[in-house]
């Protein structure tokens, strides 16, 4: 069931997500200091691609709290309204519901993504 989900996921909607987190990876690269936070994208988008059967756990520290109040200020909020933009138009129909409901799990990651790591389930 979580290939046919991600396979799903991949041809709807998860290629135009895991294309904005590796775009926003690319422009945070572009300067040396930039690069945590690039990395970050590039992990992200990797997940963006095929999330079913993976969870985000959230952490918190003093050092993750900074990174994510200027993560938040220059890049978080593009990425966090599309995904949540992307699951509004699937909570449409039932079907697309699950579909939905992990777009928003992406806006909330968009938000808060340092501190947070992604576990197999």
């Amino acid at each position: 069931m979580r290939l046919i989900g991600n396979l799903l996921w991949f041809l709807l909607v998860g290629l135009i997500l895991g294309l904005c987190w590796g775009i926003a990876g690319l422009f945070w690269c572009v300067t040396i200091v930039g690069i945590p936070w690039g990395v970050q994208c590039f992990k992200f988008a990797k997940l963006a691609f095929f999330p079913f059967g993976k969870e985000i756990v959230f952490g918190t520290g003093a050092g993750s709290f900074l990174l994510n109040i200027l993560w938040l200020l220059l890049s978080g909020v593009e990425l966090a309204v599309t995904a949540a933009v992307i699951g509004v138009v699937f909570c449409v129909t039932i079907v697309g519901l699950p579909f939905g409901l992990q777009c928003f799990k992406f806006a909330q990651l968009a938000l808060l993504p340092f501190g947070a790591q992604v576990r197999r389930k």
